[in-house]
């Protein structure tokens, strides 16, 4: 049977009175919600989480009567607890479960003589609810339509964007620094001890991906323990790119440059303090990284100059490669998404279950980009309060994106190459999110990313005649003119 998402609106007894919603599951086979408040009843509450509510003896008489009706789960069906409510006086039946919501699976035909609704709650928010509405309170349920569309799906468009873009222009400036430095020996040596790009082989790929695979199944089986090895990571990767960003935009502003000696070198000051802003930056998101309200923006910030620097300093050498990598990671991400599911024991996504926490995790993954859904609804407050775009989504296709423009840089292409691509990462993503707001699922973003950005990138280079120079890339000589 199908389970549906539903809201339970609290009103304390103060003046103004206190109200807060909780998420509950229900099923729209059994019992039918309004769809706003407009239309909604309220009922007292009776906190009865000291029984489950098995057996009528277990509850003093009348205690029930027209009041919305709270019971532990467990130890009988759905539908046992229903009837007994039901016959003791009660208007409405919710079940408190300790572990995570999961759909109500009793037969509709068991709830044919049942009318009053029947719902699931987490028993952290009963308790929360007797702590900030205190110990009278009047509740009601509905259920409001999902958004078809939601406006932070727009924010994630636009970083995504500007990220990939902003890389891929950052990985010509350096190759064209790199060539300058070819066309001048007296640069070359400085330029080697400055360079910090790491190259892709095909070999050194397919290890990638695969490391990806593996990686993905442990935090699924030991997820409560890697958990904290990836955010330990996550600090200090995203520190250390934080930096790297902020210190080449500092690096163009002529003022501020006194330095200091140390140990036979000399760095400036102002660099010594933007490295104690990053380290504090990770510091804080880690401290505060379950804080909803504003972590998120701190989280967004680290991930944008995460992704930057991995985008600029990892380096596609030729086409080929970028098209093994784009290629493997795209079965990667459709393989753990649509496929997983037949495998697993509670037929879960491997890939969903991870970003979002298996098993009731509290702890979340931060390898992705996280905004805030603009729409209310049921979904806000059960399970996905932000929409979420994953770093991998950013970053491979950021790393073709940078490879096309500094194949522009190297054949004077007038960003022909850059320019495209960065477009087709746009429409992929458009197309993703059409996706999804058509089948209302989680989707793996590569498969419409990759396609697009590929065959792109494929065409321009065709239609310029430049096929075999683009797929062959850095083992081709290129002369420069200064």
């Amino acid at each position: 049977v199908a389970a549906d998402e539903g809201i339970l609106h609290a009103s304390g007894n103060g003046v103004p009175p206190v109200t807060k919603d909780y998420c509950i599951i229900y099923n729209s086979n059994w019992v039918s919600l309004p769809k706003s408040l407009d239309n909604a009843t309220f009922r007292p509450l009776e906190n009865l989480t000291s029984t489950v509510l098995c057996n009528s003896s277990e509850v003093p008489s009348g205690s029930m009567k027209d009041k919305a009706v709270v019971v532990m789960r467990g130890n009988c069906t759905f539908s046992e607890k229903a009837r007994i409510a039901q016959s003791s006086g009660a208007k409405m039946l919710l079940i408190a479960s300790k572990p995570r919501l999961s759909p109500l699976s009793d037969n509709k035909t068991d709830f044919e003589d049942v009318t009053i609704p029947v719902a699931l709650i987490r028993y952290s928010d009963i308790v929360d609810m007797q702590l900030t509405l205190g110990s009278e309170v009047n509740v009601t349920l509905y259920s409001p339509p999902l958004p078809e569309f939601d406006y932070s799906m727009v924010v994630i468009f636009l970083i995504a964007v500007f990220t990939v873009a902003l890389g891929g222009y950052w990985s010509g400036i350096a190759e064209l620094e790199n060539l300058k430095a070819i066309a001048s020996p007296g640069e070359r040596e400085t330029r080697r001890k400055k360079e910090e790009n790491v190259t892709f082989t095909p070999v050194t790929v397919i290890l990638f991906v695969v490391i990806c695979c593996v990686m993905l199944v442990l935090l699924y089986f030991f997820y409560k323990w890697l958990v904290y090895v990836i955010i330990s990571v996550f600090c200090l990767a995203s520190a250390m790119s934080l930096y790297n960003c902020l210190a080449a935009l500092i690096g163009e502003i002529p003022f501020g440059q006194c330095r200091i000696a140390c140990c036979n070198k000399s760095i400036e000051v102002r660099l010594i303090f933007l490295a104690v802003f990053c380290i504090a930056a990770a510091v804080v998101w880690a401290v505060f990284r379950n804080e909803d309200r504003w972590a998120w923006i701190l989280q967004d910030i680290l991930g944008v100059a995460f992704c930057l620097n991995f985008i600029k300093t990892l380096k596609m050498p030729n086409f080929k490669s970028c098209v093994i990598l784009l290629g493997l990671l795209l079965l990667y991400d459709v393989f753990f998404v649509f496929i997983t599911p037949f495998i697993t024991k509670n037929g879960a996504s491997i890939m969903v279950e991870v970003a979002a926490g298996p098993f009731g995790n509290s702890e979340k993954l931060p390898v992705v980009i996280r905004v805030p859904r603009l729409e209310y609804s049921a979904s806000t407050l059960c399970d996905m309060p932000f929409s979420l775009l994953g770093f991998g989504d950013i970053i491979v296709p950021g790393l073709l994106v940078a490879y096309c423009r500094r194949f522009d840089v190297q054949t004077s292409s007038s960003s022909v190459y850059y320019i495209s691509c960065t477009i087709a990462y746009a429409i992929g993503m458009v197309l993703t999110f059409v996706v999804l707001a058509l089948m209302k699922m989680g989707q793996p973003a590569l498969l419409y990313l990759v396609p697009c950005t590929l065959i792109t990138s494929s065409l321009v280079a065709w239609r310029r005649k430049e096929m075999k120079k683009f797929w062959k890339g850095s083992n081709y000589q290129v002369g420069w003119m200064p």
